[in-house]
């Protein structure tokens, strides 16, 4: 390869990232299942000469093109997992596996991020300093997910990654558009498991209660001034009850009724504050009305939070890359969660969303018919391989 920018040399390897993401995609594997996947891009990773390592006890990939050289490590990552949904995309290539589908674009992903281990790795303006490249699956888990697990098992040592960059595709945003923003970019998603005991019965004699089911109402209703009056209005917060399961006949009063739900916050003194609050309320609003609770609260993935100097100097490597109006601030943060938070509690870096949207072809991320078009991969190539060049050769 020449010294030429980025994305004409991604141009060059789109058939082999297409075969790649073709071959994601027809044999898509749910989280900590990624075994077929783990083995494909070991294949990709050795025709393209990249040593890589693997774990016995998980289905993870992490690489390392030229661990030798001086320069600052840049860890680059892509989620390797599917989704339990069955796809109706009409694509060629579509999944041979009713009930699985890359709805959420990881087979995009993947093949960028291999696109972008092509380029780096065979370029005539090496890195100048090593590449580390972590295949990571179980994103989509959502509690524990796969980002922990791969750090734990070392994945940011040896050689020790000083910055990390990941993206996500986003049909949000125009087809060609790279998005960014600076701090708080997607939340913190924490889960609760209520359940309400109250007195069963005849439908006929409610006053015999504590009736479980109006006590169950109440919680619904009350957790929403959680948002509204518990928080400061500028700071998002979302309570969300998702799941309602209680009774068995019209005329007959349940004794237990049980509510699933999730929170999500931006900030972690937010966090904090909801949890305590959400706990406080249940108590009070049942004990008012004489029932007992159960309360069961779990956290999941923390709020993913975009570091300062490393996002800037990213953005001014992809506006060189791709042009400035190819390149857009995001104008909110989003209440979806990802694990690639994990990464940047450790290291500072920057998590960036491939834009994938085409009026023509509206789709949504989880649905059925999300099919991102291949152009996107050329551009989600570039731009992993300019983020790395970028925090090597540090702020211009």
């Amino acid at each position: 390869m020449t010294s030429e920018p980025w994305t004409p040399a991604a141009r060059r390897i789109l058939p082999a990232m297409r075969a790649w993401r073709t071959a994601f995609h027809q044999e898509p594997e749910l989280s900590l299942q990624e075994q077929k996947t783990r083995d494909k891009v070991l294949g990709a990773l050795r025709e393209l000469g990249i040593p890589a390592a693997t774990f016995e006890d998980f289905p993870g990939v992490v690489a390392t093109i030229g661990r030798d050289r001086p320069g600052p490590v840049v860890g680059l990552r892509a989620d390797m997992d599917a989704l339990p949904v069955t796809e109706e995309t009409g694509l060629p290539f579509r999944s041979r596996f009713a009930g699985r589908m890359h709805a959420c674009g990881h087979d995009v992903h993947l093949a960028c991020l291999l696109g972008a281990a092509a380029m780096l790795s065979r370029s005539s303006r090496p890195p100048l300093g090593p590449i580390r490249l972590i295949f990571q699956p179980a994103e989509e888990e959502g509690h524990l997910g796969g980002a922990l697990p791969l750090i734990e098992r070392g994945c940011l040592e040896d050689p020790k990654v000083a910055f990390v960059v990941g993206q996500h595709v986003d049909p949000s945003l125009p087809l060609g558009v790279i998005g960014w923003r600076v701090g708080p970019f997607m939340a913190a998603a924490d889960f609760f498991r209520i359940v309400v005991r109250g007195r069963g019965g005849h439908a006929a004699s409610p006053h015999q209660g504590p009736d479980a089911i109006v006590v169950a109402s109440e919680i619904v209703t009350g957790l929403q001034a959680l948002v509204s009056r518990v928080r400061d209005p500028v700071d998002p917060v979302v309570v969300s009850v998702g799941s309602i399961h209680g009774g068995t006949k019209d005329n007959i009063l349940p004794s237990e009724v049980t509510l699933e739900g999730t929170v999500r916050t931006l900030r972690p003194e937010t966090r904090d504050l909801i949890e305590r609050a959400l706990k406080r309320r249940v108590r009070a609003l049942a004990s008012s009305l004489g029932a007992s609770v159960q309360i069961a609260y779990r956290r999941g993935y923390p709020s993913l939070i975009n570091s300062a100097d490393a996002t800037r100097t990213v953005v001014a490597g992809l506006e060189l890359e791709l042009g400035r109006e190819h390149v857009v601030e995001v104008d909110h943060p989003l209440m979806g969660a990802e694990d690639f938070s994990r990464y940047l509690e450790k290291v500072p870096g920057t998590f960036l969303r491939l834009g994938v949207g085409q009026p023509e072809r509206p789709a949504t991320l989880h649905s059925p018919t999300f099919a991102p078009d291949e152009r996107a991969l050329v551009i989600g190539a570039a731009a992993l391989a300019a983020a790395a060049e970028s925090l090597q050769r540090g702020p211009s």
